[in-house]
């Protein structure tokens, strides 16, 4: 297992109650092109294997005691995350990037919602779009399940973490 070039420690933010999704994005968006992220949490984070997985990182966990976990997130095949941003531009993902989309017809604010209503509620306001249209959604975290089912669907995608920790993404319905 190679050192890290980055650590990130979110056991007191989980054992408190908080969501460190947004801190540990924060600490894979500092990393520069080749690093990789050490990360030290209360239990092994599958989901996360999944959100770092599409962006480019291979993940090796480890139990280091207590029930705490050693996860190391490095750069599949030397892979570097400026290679991963232009894959995540590819048309059969998102959309083209440089593509015009029209502006949503809808905005759906998720953010305060459980699981799996977001994903619900989402899904639910695509489908009442004519092909072409868009809408907006905040969402509560990256909802990586929620791209697996617009994929499967035929829908495109745009989406970002925010600043204030949401995802905010804008789907076209098919």
């Amino acid at each position: 297992m190679t050192n890290p070039d980055y650590e990130l420690d979110v056991r007191q933010i989980l054992r408190e109650g908080g969501e460190p999704f947004s801190a540990i994005m924060g600490a894979v968006a500092a990393l520069a092109p080749g690093q990789g992220l050490r990360l030290l949490a209360t239990f092994k984070p599958i989901p996360l294997f999944h959100v770092l997985g599409s962006r480019g990182f291979e993940s090796s966990a480890r139990e280091i005691g207590d029930g705490d976990w050693e996860v190391i997130f490095t750069p599949a095949g030397g892979q570097s995350r400026g290679a991963v941003a232009e894959a995540e531009a590819a048309p059969d993902k998102i959309g083209a990037a440089n593509e015009t989309w029209p502006a949503p017809v809808a905005e759906l604010d998720n953010r305060d919602l459980d699981p799996p209503e977001p994903m619900v509620r989402t899904l639910e306001g695509v489908e009442a779009l004519s092909p072409g249209q868009t809408l907006a959604a905040l969402l509560p975290r990256e909802p990586i399940f929620l791209f697996e089912e617009l994929k499967t669907r035929g829908h495109l995608w745009r989406g970002a973490l925010e600043p204030e920790g949401h995802y905010r993404v804008v789907i076209r319905r098919g």
